[in-house]
């Protein structure tokens, strides 16, 4: 057994998905730095770090094993000096592993195949990957060093085995996606697993937005006794080490506890990330915003311009006879305050031309729903040609209150490329926009203050449909995250004609949300990636 101390480097890297060449870039990088500025023996990359996660059908393009192998061999060459565990796609012919390999000064020392695939949620693993059935254990300076990928730390079994086979500490490397109470679930499962074990275990995690799919970080070690002892910052890049103790001045791996935040904090700063990459990473100079001067637009417009710069955002108020003077000062003051572009198009010759083109076919009918999602259909029009004109992304603006129920209009509000606000429920709408306010006040009080209103006809209000969203939102969380019948949600003391609507709503309006953009996932079910229901049907009051 060796008897020196050892410093762990975990690279918290944003990766891209199939940018082999640039994410091996920063590897190399990464390395460098934890060698030379940092002084460690090892330096462990996250999950798939070598072509990002999820690569999805992407790993079955014809040239993706030849480049792999490629940049696997530059880096075996390149990472000198220091040990490094790398993840990536192993082609055995046509079978393809989530794998690890540890590089040590031009040579492979060893290699793992994840065991444990997953294949709930937002993970398909089992479409492409094989499992394997042996642990990794490789020596460093005379210790010894397990290896697992994400979640194998998940189930008892590898890690059980990797200490069988003589590990001392754990490296378990991640893609381990957001959600907003991840990180207490991470930390309680590692504190498990190493006192069963007997050995300390450090998990290093990526940072990024991947399409549906936002990426924390906060790698973070525990010791033999669960003990917390590293932290790595949220949505930050960076080499975040520990020091692994010689035996003989004890067993606790000592690193830094970066303070964790609040909740608002954290799905503020995930909206961010998100936005940042996606526009970023597809080459858009900019985001285009509608900016309706209410609760949502509001909140899209302040993660957008934290995410992009003021600069890069364009707020666009589009009037009606409906919308409320106060609706364009506000939207107007918010986007002064933000340093975002502002302008205003009346909808209203549009709107009065299409009613006299439809008149003869509407005929008498009172005007209802068609005439009000009419409305926002040219407001879609306006922004997707704007989009055309000048190349920036629009954001869809709709909440996941909204989405669940239907309450947007198909190629209308639901217009866009990217959905940010998609997986916050309206009255965490609320709570964003009064936290991101105590970052300094962006978003108009009135705003935050006024009842939610669509601005469609007369006096409207989004209690004349639904119910109050303080009810509302507890039922959709029961009904789609949880999977409580319509009859659990009733002894939960819902009134049971509130749970039937939003229960009806739900199901008769999946063919909206097929068609809608994506959006990151925040809470533990979203729509899109993470729930897959059919659109035709009939599971009433299941």
């Amino acid at each position: 057994m060796g008897d020196s101390s050892l410093r762990i480097a975990l690279a918290q890297l944003n990766v891209w998905v199939g940018d082999i060449e640039g994410n091996a870039r920063q590897m190399i990088n990464a390395a460098m730095t934890a060698r030379d500025d940092q002084g460690a023996d090892l330096v462990a990359f996250p999950e798939m770090a070598l072509i990002g996660y999820p690569p999805d059908d992407l790993l079955l393009r014809r040239g993706l094993p030849r480049a792999i192998e490629t940049a696997l061999e530059r880096l075996t060459h390149e990472l000198t000096g220091i040990t490094a565990v790398i993840g990536y796609p192993e082609y055995d012919g046509d079978i393809i592993y989530n794998a690890a390999v540890v590089v040590r000064d031009g040579e492979r020392l060893a290699h793992y195949r994840k065991q444990c695939l997953p294949n709930y949620g937002v993970f398909d693993e089992r479409r492409h990957y094989r499992p394997g059935d042996s642990p990794c254990v490789f020596e460093l300076a005379g210790r010894q060093v397990g290896v697992t990928i994400c979640e194998d730390i998940w189930e008892t079994g590898p890690a059980a085995q990797a200490k069988a086979a003589g590990a001392e500490l754990l490296v378990n490397l991640n893609a381990s996606p957001f959600h907003a109470d991840k990180q207490p679930e991470r930390e309680g499962l590692l504190a498990k697993r190493a006192t069963a074990n007997d050995f300390a275990i450090c998990y290093v995690n990526c940072v990024g937005g991947q399409d549906e799919l936002v990426f924390d970080g906060r790698s973070c070690a525990v010791d033999r006794r669960g003990q917390l002892t590293l932290r790595a910052p949220a949505f930050e890049s960076g080499v975040y080490c520990l020091d692994w103790p010689a035996p003989q001045d004890g067993s606790h791996v000592v690193g830094t506890i970066a303070e964790d935040q609040s909740p608002e904090a954290l799905v503020y700063d995930a909206l961010v990330r998100a936005i940042r990459d996606y526009v970023d990473r597809n080459g858009f100079p900019g985001a285009l915003i509608g900016a309706s001067g209410g609760i949502d637009s509001a909140l899209a417009m302040a993660v957008a311009a934290d995410a992009l710069g003021g600069d890069r955002v364009w707020a666009v108020s589009m009037p009606s006879r409906y919308t409320a003077d106060i609706s364009n000062v506000d939207a107007a003051e918010q986007a002064r305050r933000m340093g975002v572009r502002y302008d205003e198009m009346s909808i209203e010759q549009g709107f009065s031309a299409l009613l006299a083109t439809l008149g003869p076919l509407f005929g008498d009918r009172a005007p209802d729903t068609a005439e009000e999602n009419l409305q926002s259909r040219i407001r879609g029009a306006l922004l997707m040609s704007l989009s055309n004109k000048f190349g920036h992304v629009v954001l869809a603006t709709g909440n996941k209150s909204e989405m669940a129920v239907g309450y947007a209009t198909l190629y209308g509000d639901m217009c866009g490329g990217f959905a940010p606000l998609k997986d916050i429920y309206k009255t965490w709408v609320y709570r964003l926009a009064r936290f991101r306010n105590t970052r300094g006040e962006v978003i108009p009080a009135r705003v935050i203050e006024r009842p939610p209103s669509a601005e469609l006809r007369a006096d409207q209000a989004d209690t004349d449909t639904l119910p109050d969203y303080d009810v509302l939102d507890p039922i959709i969380e029961a009904y789609v995250e949880r999977g409580e019948s319509i009859e659990g949600i009733c002894a939960l003391g819902y009134a049971e004609a509130d749970v039937r609507q939003a229960a009806g709503l739900i199901r008769r309006n999946e063919y909206k949300r097929r068609q809608a953009a994506p959006g990151p996932k925040v809470t533990h079910r979203a729509f899109g990636r993470d729930r897959r229901y059919p659109i035709t049907a009939v599971y009433g009051d299941l």
